[in-house]
């Protein structure tokens, strides 16, 4: 039987599933409701200077027959007073002493943080999670985001809490910067012990064509606010990547953004995630998604050999490359089932008009398309919109030799006039020559 354990930093939960810091971790109710369930973790609702919320919170991007594909919300931090939450935090630490519990913190001075850091300590928290990625709200008034897009700033509060910090420091980062590598790199050099990632993403999550106002509403009118769900995962999967491969970037990583299953949890894992951690699924479904998430992820971990979660983190970092070292004489072409077939011809008007009129319609009478292989690039796009699984499959054409790209390109005339190769950091710079700047 696989072991789920994990140790973020040295903060050790049963398994990898964690509640994200948001409603689901409020109370102490709520976090031993969920440790009762079969939790690991619990990130608490973010403590700091308790604010008086909004009514409404949240709204949500329906797709077809899927609600909350995409979900928005403008609440802020903890409406409790700090006292009450720190009690509860005692309590459940007594009842469930070998759960992660850790504290979300969100204040302003250096005298502040540490006050907090130490009530949250007393009171028994495993760790803290500095949240310095909240989009709305919070970071008007100079904190949340505000501090996560200047590094520096960043960096100072991380170190004035390590001065007294006695528990495992979790530094969490927001997705709305340009470079996410950035604030990652200053929370090693403040001397964090982790990084979360991400945050929610500020967004607008849709208008009221009638009342001209957008949701969701409070007293007619509204504002931006954050956006997650599972939506924001293949967002969250690049940055998460980003920061795994970050020369520098050594810290452990909790993965957040979209995780709704156990195989989105092995695809952060894989991408270099210790843990994860889960608020919008949990919102929509309840804690009793715990039971599918560990069976599922016990049951592929014995199917692929891993014995430890340990043994899974970052695999498939090494696959991830820059766009250039791609081999650019890997071929495939699109292949059509007909005995699969429904006739429904999407693959073709999404082929003839959105790609590269690669699928004919038969002159016979007959309504299953066929490929036409000399126009086909393999991009993949009539597998993406066939409705039958496994109808269309890409069928490999090359010599079935790798090439490695670069190397090509150096034995060119064409050749770049310099090439900086650092596979370890993944950063390539090719310095075209004058004549060919506009050509390559």
């Amino acid at each position: 039987m696989a072991d789920l354990t994990t140790n973020l930093a040295g903060i050790k939960s049963p398994n990898p599933f964690w509640l994200a810091s948001a409603p689901p971790t409020n109370s102490g109710y709520q976090v031993m409701k969920a440790f009762d369930e079969g939790w690991g973790g619990a990130v608490w609702k973010t403590l700091g200077v308790p604010v008086v919320n909004v009514s409404s919170r949240y709204g949500s991007v329906n797709y077809r027959d899927k609600r909350m594909v995409g979900f928005n919300n403008i609440e802020l931090i903890t409406d409790r007073p700090l006292k009450d939450n720190l009690r509860e935090i005692e309590e459940v630490k007594k009842y469930f002493p070998n759960n992660a519990v850790v504290a979300s913190l969100m204040v302003e001075t250096k005298e502040q943080w540490h006050q907090i850091v130490k009530d949250v300590q007393n009171a028994g928290a495993d760790g803290i999670e500095l949240n310095f990625g909240c989009p709305h709200g919070m970071c008007e008034r100079g904190m949340g985001s505000a501090v996560g897009q200047e590094p520096a700033v960043l960096q100072t509060i991380v170190e004035w809490v390590m001065e007294v910090a006695k528990v495992p420091v979790i530094v969490k980062l927001t997705p709305n910067i340009t470079d996410i590598t950035e604030p990652a790199l200053a929370a090693v050099k403040g001397k964090a012990d982790a990084i979360s990632l991400i945050n929610t993403i500020q967004s607008l999550i849709g208008v009221d064509i009638d009342n001209f106002v957008p949701y969701p509403i409070v007293d007619g009118k509204s504002t931006n606010g954050g956006y997650c769900g599972p939506a924001v995962k293949p967002i969250a999967l690049n940055m998460l990547k980003n920061c795994a491969q970050a020369p520098g970037m050594n810290l452990p990583i909790s993965g957040i953004g979209g995780i709704e299953n156990w195989r989105d949890t092995v695809e952060y894992m894989l991408l270099g995630a210790t843990n994860v951690q889960i608020c919008t699924a949990v919102m929509h479904f309840g804690f009793g998604i715990i039971r599918d998430l560990t069976s599922g992820l016990e049951r592929y971990m014995d199917e692929k050999g891993f014995k430890t979660t340990a043994e899974m983190v970052g695999k498939a970092l090494p696959n991830v490359k820059t766009w250039e070292n791609l081999n650019l004489k890997y071929k495939v072409t699109a292949s059509i089932d007909k005995d699969k077939c429904v006739e429904c011809q999407l693959c073709y008007t999404a082929c003839e008009d959105g790609a590269h009129q690669a699928i004919g319609l038969p002159k016979d009478g007959s309504r299953v398309p066929y490929i036409i292989e000399d126009n086909c690039v393999g991009c993949n796009l009539c597998s993406l919109v066939c409705p039958v699984e496994d109808c269309i499959t890409m069928e490999r054409r090359d010599d079935g030799k790798e090439h490695e790209t670069w190397k090509e390109w150096m034995t060119e005339d064409k050749a770049p006039t310099t090439f900086d190769d650092d596979r370890a950091g993944g950063k390539h710079h090719w310095v075209p020559k004058p004549t060919d700047a506009l050509k390559h």
